[in-house]
């Protein structure tokens, strides 16, 4: 069978490549650039605990020597300290974290650099350099896409991912519309090697007092990374105001003196930029056998939203139900979720952002002398910064397609359905203890038995008692490879309950006790249906005009309607 198509290869385009990879299924990366990277300080992304995750469980690389975990956050207004946070650390070995994990904050050449390094020698995957996508042909068997440039030629795939970033050509061909906002925030960016007061912790500093009040005020986002080096934003003023080298050079002495106590420290500047964040959202996320991911879907990122999390979560979503499809056959109201799910979750984002936007960013007025306004302010921006919250949290697919109906075993736990699921050790099959995430992204479904005591017994002991033989019958009767696991405990969970956990790391349903009926209903759902219905079901929702998801989905980012 053909191998899939991915054009641009970025942080998203290796993501979903590997990804696949790992579930047996073949792919060309079509790369418009020569395949390096230039080194970029000033150009950084922070991931959350589930993105952080699904790229070291890809690459095998040490992500957090490469990048740094922040130890802690403090938010700042004028003189004051509002609000500070202390981070979880990940490498305690407990069975289960309850305080916040800490982002990881890595330089995007070194990331993408990482999943470079974790295709060299990936047979399954071939990345074609100096590549530059100019036409896409599609029917029932298959994708046909044609590059020019050197090695210009014509590919054969079975589908066709666009992951080549906001001015995408897949888009551009598919003639999928891209409204929203344009220059929703501008901040000057500086990276520099400097000695702080606060070592590793990132902060968020509002109206900094050496500031002259007005449109310039602004705040100032300090974020560490290794050896020393910090990146510091600035929020620009709206408009167009140009950022000279002398402006910046007086930003950052004004500022290290500022946080210093009064003289600017030594200090080596290593790179600058200007960052301006623009919000859209593409119409459409799939057209037939061709699917949009990552810059290409969707931007965001105000009030220090990480649009990548959201493109490494697209690809994560994709790879399994296209996997799925690619070894077992047509499965369209499967493919047709990708959409119905990430579109909604990225919408969600972008709605809170614009509600947010004239309250934080209005200027004044009447609400900043609401007792208690300034300090909600801060409360909403750092958790965009910290990945919480509205502004900032992964979203659930509590309302997706594939979520299971009328269950009647079906029990509440610490995880919502639809929500990503958390990460505790478990028992696998060959009786080795892992982490739950450890086998995510492998095309199984998981299912994991909750039954207190195991971790203690060698699973011979227990593997042929209670309700396990009855579970593991279950198991393999399920339409589709199922991994069973179990785990001493989990958030909210009561013994003998039984989980349903997506190949992405989603709950699909957790039920009390060995239900072999309402597992199977659930899993099936997962599944998007009986694979017997599934060729008409996707036809409808491939072709057919936008529907209520589509329209209301767009909401966010319907400020003006470019194409």
């Amino acid at each position: 069978m053909d191998p899939v198509i991915i054009v641009g290869a970025g942080p998203v385009g290796l993501t979903l490549a590997l990804a696949l990879a790992r579930q047996q299924v073949p792919s060309v990366v079509l790369d418009e650039g020569p395949g390096k990277d230039e080194p970029r300080l000033a150009r950084t992304v922070v991931l959350r605990e589930d993105t952080a995750a699904l790229v070291q469980r890809l690459t095998g690389a040490d992500l957090d020597r490469a990048g740094l975990r922040w130890a802690g956050w403090r938010s700042m207004r004028r003189k004051q300290v509002i609000r500070e946070v202390t981070f979880d650390d990940l490498a305690d070995p407990a069975p289960l974290h309850t305080a916040d994990p800490a982002p990881l904050h890595i330089a995007q050449h070194v990331l993408t650099g990482a999943l470079r390094a974790a295709l060299d020698g990936e047979r399954l995957v071939k990345v074609v350099v100096d590549s530059r996508l100019d036409g896409v042909e599609q029917e029932a068997s298959g994708v046909t896409a044609h590059t020019r440039g050197p090695r210009g030629t014509w590919w054969r795939g079975s589908h066709l991912v666009g992951c080549d970033g906001p001015r995408s050509t897949v888009r551009k061909l598919l003639d999928v519309r891209f409204p929203g906002r344009t220059a929703v925030e501008r901040h000057a960016v500086a990276a520099l090697r400097v000695e702080l007061p606060w070592a590793d912790e990132a902060l968020l500093h509002r109206t900094p007092p050496w500031r002259t009040s007005g449109p310039s005020a602004g705040e100032v986002t300090g974020r560490p990374l290794p050896d020393g080096v910090w990146r510091l934003d600035w929020l620009l003023p709206p408009g167009k105001e140009l950022v000279t080298p002398e402006l910046l050079v007086a930003r950052i002495r004004e500022t290290l003196a500022g946080w210093s106590g009064g003289s600017t420290p030594p200090y080596e500047l290593l790179d600058t930029g200007v960052h301006t964040v623009h919000h859209r959202l593409a119409r459409r996320w799939r057209v037939g056998r061709v699917f949009l991911a990552g810059d290409a879907a969707h931007l965001l990122g105000a009030f220090g939203a990480q649009g990548l999390d959201e493109g490494l979560r697209d690809a994560d979503n994709l790879a399994w139900k296209l996997a799925l499809a690619w070894h077992h056959g047509p499965r369209e109201a499967l493919l047709d979720s990708y959409q119905a799910e990430r579109r909604a979750v990225v919408s969600a984002r972008l709605r809170a952002a614009d509600q947010a936007l004239p309250l934080l960013r209005g200027g004044g007025g009447i609400r900043a002398y609401v007792p208690g306004a300034a300090r909600g302010h801060d409360v909403l921006l750092t958790d965009g910064h910290l990945g919480r919250g509205p502004l900032g949290a992964a979203g659930g697919y509590e309302e997706s397609p594939l979520a299971p109906r009328h269950l009647e075993a079906e029990v509440p736990v610490g995880t919502a359905p639809g929500a990503q699921v958390q990460d505790v050790r478990v028992t696998a099959e060959d009786g080795s203890f892992v982490q739950l995430r450890d086998r995510l992204g492998r095309g199984a479904l998981l299912v994991l038995l909750i039954a207190p005591g195991t971790g203690v017994w060698e699973r011979r002991h227990w593997v042929s008692a209670g309700i396990m033989p009855r579970l593991a019958a279950a198991v393999t009767a399920l339409p589709s490879p199922a991994e069973l696991l179990v785990a001493e405990s989990y958030p909210g969970a009561a013994a003998h309950t039984v989980l349903l956990i997506r190949p992405d790391g989603h709950l699909v349903a957790a039920l009390n006790g060995v239900r072999a009926a309402d597992l199977y209903a659930a899993a099936e759902a997962a599944l998007g249906g009986p694979a017997s219905t599934q060729g008409a079901q996707g036809t409808r929702a491939t072709h057919g005009t936008e529907g209520p998801q589509e329209a209301s989905a767009a909401g966010a980012a319907a400020g003006s309607a470019a194409k």
